[in-house]
């Protein structure tokens, strides 16, 4: 064998380096992709557990909306927490609360929903959608990674202090 046989020419070191540097990029392309895929589950945003605050600093029959959590919560008059999705049911658009009218309202197609998130006005087919509410230590934590569909509402779905 010849020195020259064993040495990498100008060419080959050339597409071996650009071919490692392609590997490379599409190794951190494919990273960044899949870390910005994943759900954000982190405490207090959407699709976390989001601490509302002490159960005290809600009146009865108030509605407080929390817009990071995409939720409203209700504290029901006889003192039951209810946690309503902030979506219509019909087609997805974000619901806002009036509270001259006492009444949840959807601008992309005039459905209402009453305080408890049962269908006043169609087209939406059903009530809002809940998430599920503990109370620890008299803090209001709603569970927002796992939303519960509902017909209409019933008193079972109330959690109290």
């Amino acid at each position: 064998m010849t020195t020259q046989e064993n040495n990498l020419s100008r060419r080959d070191f050339l597409k071996l380096g650009i071919g490692a540097l392609s590997a490379l990029a599409m190794l951190e392309m494919g990273g960044v992709s899949l870390f910005f895929m994943q759900p954000r589950s982190l405490a207090g945003e959407f699709g976390g557990v989001v601490n509302a605050g002490p159960v005290d600093s809600f009146p009865l029959g108030s509605v407080v909306e929390f817009p990071d959590g995409r939720f409203f919560l209700i504290h029901a008059p006889d003192g039951g927490f209810l946690a309503v999705y902030s979506r219509c049911t019909h087609l997805g658009c974000t619901i806002s609360w009036e509270a001259d009218k006492n009444q949840f309202f959807c601008p992309c197609h005039a459905s209402s929903f009453d305080t408890n998130g049962d269908v006043q006005n169609p087209p939406a087919p059903r009530a809002l959608d809940l998430f599920a509410i503990t109370i620890e230590d008299s803090q209001v934590l709603v569970d927002t990674g796992s939303i519960t569909q509902r017909d209409r509402f019933t008193n079972d779905q109330l959690t109290y202090a």
